[in-house]
Parts: structure tokens; sequence; C-alpha cells
């Protein structure tokens, strides 16, 4: 699939003979005039996973929209091989006064699919949406929940090519949401391509090749997806936002107003020595230093630990301790220590830390630092295990 300098207008004009001036190619000034998208252009190989973020507004809805085709760009150009499914919003499509399964047959058959086949098919979207009896009912009685399962299972019955997912699947049940996922990571697993919008971190990461930020109708990033939500995050808080490459080649973000800034940042034993390498259940304190270099009215140190997908391990701040600096003076140098157990699974971890005042970076970013420090867990002497927690358990066996 590939995009070429897309972009989508809204216009007013002054009359209707302007508008329809304007349809057969004259030039004519639009009274308003507001781009919702423009200059967008990315490609996306086939069973490549992307997602697309961004706030509300950023026009990611509006791309989704131009790449399946049911809205006309003003200017550029979506080239797709292949069958589209598309879940953009809740009930599109769909008749409130139909039952659930004239909407499947009704949907499918738009979808090009011959009533043979439809029909072939209607039980296995039945069973997989799972609303029971209420698939014989008008869905004007369905919750949106409901609603969501029906348009899911239509829309995923056939393996497409490329498959495309709005925000909608948020307003599934936890187990539905589990059960759509699933279905997704298969048809990649088989070769589908996906374009998926979520302001969920981790959905966007376990699924996901590469994200692409938009922002006010602009890409602005195009990469992994760690480095392009570390730099999202960022870009929705106050202050000046920077990424640079570390040493291994990843992009980390840094961004704030710069009041408070982390002098050092460690990880210790439990004999003070920096370590880089851990064993699991080892005890250990992350050591940071804070420069206060103006006066602020209240800091609170957070720090969260990720894995190696960037996905959240553990995460806390002062805010949540109830260890806020109250008015720390310009100049002061403060030493932060916290100790716990490293009760992670083997693998490469990151440390990201936050100066801030209360318990978001929303309000006042101080200073926030994705990637601020690097270590590995290893496994030297416990029981093999899987996972990313070492909760060991005491297992009794009983004979009957």
């Amino acid at each position: 699939m590939a995009v070429q300098g897309l972009g989508k207008a809204y216009r007013s004009y002054r009359s209707e003979w302007q508008r329809v001036a304007g349809w057969f190619g004259l030039k004519t000034r639009p009274a308003t005039e507001h781009w919702a998208l423009r200059g967008v252009s990315f490609g996306v190989n086939a069973g490549e996973a992307v997602g697309i973020v961004g706030a509300n507004g950023a026009g990611k809805s509006t791309l989704l929209k131009l790449i399946t085709g049911t809205l006309r760009p003003t200017e550029g150009r979506v080239g797709v091989n292949g069958r589209i499914a598309a879940i953009l919003e809740l009930g599109m499509g769909f008749n409130p006064e139909f039952t659930a399964r004239q909407n499947v047959r009704h949907a499918a058959g738009l979808m090009g699919f011959e009533a043979a086949r439809i029909e072939q098919a209607m039980a296995e979207i039945e069973a997989f949406a799972e609303v029971g009896e209420h698939f014989d009912q008008p869905m004007r009685t369905f919750s949106s929940g409901m609603q969501m399962r029906v348009a899911f299972a239509v829309a995923t019955a056939f393996r497409p090519e490329v498959l495309i997912v709005d925000e909608a699947l948020a307003v599934g049940d936890a187990y539905f949401q589990h059960k759509s996922f699933q279905r997704i990571r298969q048809f990649r697993e088989q070769g589908t391509t996906l374009l998926i919008v979520s302001h969920d971190r981790s959905a966007v990461q376990s699924l996901c090749d590469r994200a692409i930020l938009l922002d006010a109708g602009i890409m602005v990033r195009d990469g992994d997806p760690e480095s392009v939500l570390d730099y999202y995050n960022a870009l929705i808080a106050p202050g000046a936002v920077d990424q640079v490459a570390d040493e291994a080649g990843k992009l980390a973000t840094r961004s704030g107003t710069g009041e408070c800034t982390v002098e050092d940042i460690a990880l210790l034993d439990a004999e003070g020595r920096p370590v880089e390498i851990v064993n699991v259940g080892a005890p250990v304190e992350l050591r940071v230093r804070v420069r206060v270099r103006q006066a602020v009215p209240r800091l609170v140190l957070g720090y969260v630990i990720k894995d190696r997908l960037g996905q959240h391990i553990y995460g806390t701040n002062t805010h949540h301790t109830l260890q806020a600096i109250e008015s720390p003076a310009a100049g002061a140098l403060l030493t932060y220590r916290c100790r716990f157990p490293m009760n992670f699974g083997p693998g490469s971890y990151s440390v990201a830390t936050a100066l801030v005042s209360t318990d978001t970076h929303l309000v006042n970013n101080y200073e926030w630092r994705d990637l601020a420090l690097m270590f590995s867990v290893a496994n030297l002497d416990k029981p093999v295990f899987v996972g990313s927690a070492w909760v060991p358990p005491v297992i009794s066996i009983e004979a009957a």
C-alpha cells in the first residue's frame, strides 16, 4: 500500500455556483478552507502492521477514511493491492431497524461477497460475535459493545489483504478485546497488512512494527513504536521537545521547561556499586540526583521501568507516595533513593524519569527523559520461568 501526498480540505463557498465551478476545475476561491490532512506520504509492506497515533483532531480518522475510499482526497493518491476490511465508526453501515443477521448479509454484500458464501460463514460470524439470541433482534436494541462485536465479526469473517481498525475497538469489553486482538494477530501471521488507530500504548507496541504520528493534519514522525510514542508523550506536555540517538542508536526523547533537571541516574547493587546486569530477585537501588535550577512551588519525581518493547512494567511517583517536595529552593541538589527487589524476568529494560508538580506531566513538565537509564536482568540462580515478572509460587500436590 502506498500513500502519496495525501490531503483533505473542507471548504465553504460564497455561492453554490462557485462550488459547482470548482467541480469542473475552474479556479474559485473558497470563503473558508480547513485542511484536516495535508502532505501525508508513506508506504506499508504486505504483512506489516502500522499504528496511527496522535491527539484528537490530528487527522487519524480522516486518513483512514481516505485510504478506505469513504472520503475523496483533495490532493494526493492512495494505492492499495487487495481487499480492504475496515472498522471505522461504530455502527457504520448498519441499519438500526435490521437484525444483526440481516445487517451481516447487507454489510458482507457491500464488501463484495456472494449470498451463498455469506450464508456459509453466517454460523461462524454469529458464534464469534457471541451476542446470543440478540443476533435476531433489531440492532437499535444493542449496546455499543454488542454493536462492536457484530461489526468486528463480519469485517473479519473473511481474511482481508488489508485490515483497518479505528478506535472503535475501545468500546468492547475486556474479554472481546482480547479475542479481537488474537484474531488480528492470526491475520498478521497469515500476511494481512494492518493499520490501527489506538490510544492504547501497549496495543500499538505489541501489534505494530511501526508507528506514524500525526499532529494537526501533518505527519511528524514515522519510526519504531517506542520512539514515536515517546515523542508523542512529550509533544502533549509543556516545554520544548528534543530527540537524540543514544549509543545503541535508539531515539531518546527529552522534553520540559527546564526549571528542574536530572543530573545523574544510576542503578546500584546491595553494596552500592553501579550495575548494568542484575540477577532476578536481587535487591537494588535506583538513585536519581535532581538539580533545582529555578524555584518551583512543588516538585515530584516519577519514574517508570519499561521492557524492550517500551511497555510499562512498573511506575510510580512521589505524589502518590506522599513525598512531594514543597517549594524547593533554586540551586538545591536532591538525591532520591528508590529501593526494591528486581522481581523482573530476564531481558533488557529502560528507565524513564519525570520531574513535575503533580501526578501528571501535562500540568508542569519540568523535565521528562525517556531512556534515561538502561539495564539488563539475568536469571543466574533461579528455576527456569517465563514472563516479565518473578513471582515464585509455593506449589503443593495432594494424591487422592
